[in-house]
């Protein structure tokens, strides 16, 4: 029984001893002097803000992106004991002791010294050889600009890592693909192409152009698939299914992951919530959370309400109205009904108060029991200090000469009726019976008997003149076609209403509500709305000092300063190395030369090298060059401010066609023993300029050594080049 304990129990490894030195080359790369500067360096200011709050697990919208790369620095916060205490609010500033900057700093940098042996495999799996791989990884160990982007709190390297790391893990699956198919090993690299993939998507939506580009590879060689005929209809059909699972529904599972425990750890209300709608805001702890707890459910006759437009824009804002009324004339010699005036007020208060009333009956009280108002049902809308109805009639408004004006109706004895009969219509119902919930429910109020519909204007500087308090006007739009949500309302606080006496009703308003009723929101409908107000909420883009346009980064024709000490000369750059940069300029064009007459010899039957170098070379330019345009291209069509740091995924794959170029120039270009031996030692005398300008901006990509004012001077290689130099 225990007769195997007779032999020794021997375990063999192979250690690839070029993989082994490149990652430990890599780290040194790029942790040494991780911790400093010990100041705020350029967006550190911009992701700290996000790391603190999820600290304090305070809610928060990002429009640049998915919060997973956001997660992720936070977790460095976490590890390192950060408790969320420091104000970011300026580069340069200094950190003060309770910020853990090596711990924050820790999972970016370590994801740029992993695309250092990520390079090198890239290359091996694409069937080149090690020397042509390393080759591509020392390439990017020495590349300045992706050193100084993976040694701060940014999010850039880690979005390289992920995109390098999903490329690689489609490769190893491809090339088990023939001989070792629904393989532990073949099953492994498939899911991890997956999960990478929505890895890369969840730090930048950048990481889609990757993603897309590996969906057209995979479906590529799944068409050739198609026409072997030694694969039955079951065995394609299981490989179809096998890559739907691995490409698409895992990365769709993992970003929703992502999105729920994002909104799992904020859950507490913070500066970010007033974007959002009134349901997502009570849904969080404290801030709207607080007031409206405990409301009831259901508006009925008799409700007190507040009505919040679901629109937000330019600011949130709740119809409101005061005793002052609109002028008879206003400063264009328009005239108005001189009606009490009605707005939408950008701060609560009790003038925000409405009371919904059956037009059918005297009483402003809820009865016993509550009579629910449902989609299609007439109502008025007293406003609850004044009394008056909300109203509107052929007048045109201040602002919106086109649109209707909306007032509180006055009896001026005059042949003016009151026009205050308002159709309620749910948008967001179920059936045509549904019952107007509080907080649920988006609404439209249709004017009965001019059909224009309740609506907090759009106009650009719609603020009201000095007699309206400089507050949004809100109107009656004549032309209601279509969905728009400045037309759409909801009902954010509640109250049934118990006095029909004016004194008491005032009381009752000013006092808080307290039923028991909760209205908690699925984690789908967070998501669908917090994922909307990621793609549309845009913040307004400001030319920034170091801002570019896609055609400056080919040449490298900008740079950014990320630091600079507030009494020596030291400072940190983003800037390239500038022999690399020309190299992979020269490698993407080289390489279109080439398969431009390769294609067109081949179209006359001419091939002028083997068909399996030929496949290699296609291969290679589809991962490669693919990645280049599918990662730059995107930016012309962009409207954003563009900084030269959007253009280093691009330009990581550009340089891996570095060596890929090289290498088949030396294989099938060089014949003689001649050429090869005059073309092996130019790509050393190369590779030394590569190393040679790696040193000579390693002060500005470390930040030390300091450098005096001539040597400063000496970097400007290029006029366009913004190196800081003190004024003595």
């Amino acid at each position: 029984m225990l007769g195997f304990l007779k032999e020794p129990v021997v375990v063999t490894a192979e250690i690839n001893v070029n993989l082994v030195a490149l990652t430990a080359v890599g780290l040194i790369s790029r942790l040494w002097g991780l911790c400093y500067p010990r100041a705020v360096v350029f967006d550190e200011v911009y992701y700290g803000q996000f790391v603190s709050l999820y600290m304090k697990r305070i809610f928060f919208v990002d429009d640049s992106g998915p919060p997973f790369g956001h997660m992720l620095l936070a977790l460095g916060g976490y590890l390192g004991g950060f408790d969320g205490n420091f104000l970011w609010n300026r580069i340069g500033a200094e950190y003060t002791v309770n910020v853990p900057v090596w711990s924050l700093r820790l999972l970016p940098a370590l994801a740029g010294a992993l695309c250092v042996p990520l390079a090198y495999q890239i290359l091996v799996e694409l069937h080149f050889s090690h020397c042509a791989a390393l080759g591509a990884a020392l390439l990017i160990l020495l590349e300045n600009s992706l050193i100084t982007q993976s040694r701060f709190m940014l999010l850039e390297s880690v979005l390289i890592f992920f995109i390098l790391l999903a490329v690689l893990s489609y490769l190893k699956f491809y090339n088990l693909q023939r001989h070792s198919s629904f393989s532990g090993s073949w099953w492994f690299w498939l899911l991890l192409t997956g999960v990478a993939c929505s890895c890369a998507v969840g730090v930048k939506y950048m990481g889609l152009f990757t993603y897309i580009l590996l969906l057209a590879i995979a479906g590529l060689h799944f068409w050739h698939m198609i026409g072997d005929q030694n694969l039955s209809n079951v065995s394609l059909l299981c490989h179809f299914l096998a890559r739907g699972l691995a490409l698409i529904i895992i990365p769709i599972v993992m970003y929703l992951s992502f999105f729920y425990v994002h909104l799992a750890l904020l859950y507490r209300s913070g500066p970010h919530d007033q974007i959002m709608t009134s349901a997502f805001q009570a849904s969080l702890e404290g801030g709207l959370a607080r007031i409206t707890q405990g409301q009831p459910l259901e508006v009925a006759y008799g409700s007190q309400i507040t009505l919040r437009n679901v629109l937000g824009k330019p600011m949130q804002c709740w119809l409101h109205s005061h005793t002052n009324t609109y002028p008879i004339r206003y400063e264009n010699g328009r005239g108005s009904s001189h009606q009490q005036q009605v707005t939408c007020y950008p701060f609560k208060d009790v003038n925000n108060w409405w009371i919904v009333k059956d037009p059918g009956m005297q009483q402003l009280v809820v009865s016993n029991p509550p009579r629910p108002v449902r989609h299609g049902h007439i109502v008025q809308l007293v406003h609850g200090i004044t009394t008056r109805y909300l109203n509107t009639h052929d007048v045109a408004a201040p602002l919106s000469p086109h649109s209707q004006e909306v007032s509180c109706y006055i009896d001026y004895n005059i042949s003016m009726p009151a026009q205050n009969l308002w159709r309620v219509e749910i948008v967001n119902r179920e059936s045509d019976t549904d019952v107007w919930k509080t907080i649920l429910s988006e609404v439209r109020f249709v004017h009965v008997n001019t059909s224009a519909v309740l609506k907090a204007s759009g106009v650009i500087g719609s603020s009201l003149p000095e007699w309206g308090y400089r507050q949004l006007e809100v109107v009656g739009e004549k032309l209601s076609k279509g969905y728009h949500q400045s037309m759409v309302w909801n009902v954010e606080e509640h109250r049934y209403g118990k006095s029909q006496e004016q004194k008491e009703r005032e009381v009752e308003l000013h006092s808080p509500t307290q039923m028991d009723i909760s209205k908690n929101l699925s984690f789908m409908a967070k998501f669908t709305e917090l994922q909307w107000k990621i793609l549309t909420l845009k913040n307004e883009d400001t030319e920034h000092k170091y801002s570019s346009s896609a055609l400056d980064w080919i040449t490298m024709d900008t740079n950014i300063a990320y630091w600079l000490h507030p009494t020596s000369g030291a400072q940190i750059h983003l800037l390239g190395n500038v022999v690399t940069w020309a190299s992979a300029n020269a490698a993407a064009l080289v390489y279109m030369c080439l398969s431009l007459w390769y294609l067109i010899r081949r179209r006359r039957k001419i091939y002028d090298i083997p068909e399996d170098a030929w496949q290699l070379w296609v291969s290679a330019g589809g991962i490669c060059g693919g990645g280049w345009a599918v990662n730059y291209l995107p930016f012309f069509l962009m409207e954003k401010t563009l900084f030269l740091y959007h253009y280093l995924p691009a330009l990581t794959f550009q340089i891996l066609l570095i060596p890929i170029v090289l290498q088949h120039l030396g294989d099938h270009l060089c014949r003689s023993v001649l050429l090869k031996s005059m073309f092996s030692a130019l790509i050393v005398a190369w590779f030394s300029s590569v190393y040679f300008v790696y040193c000579t901006f390693s002060p500005v990509t470390y930040g030390q050594p300091a450098l005096s004012v001539t040597e400063l001077k000496d970097l400007r290689w290029k006029d366009s080049w913004n190196i800081l130099i003190r004024k003595q």
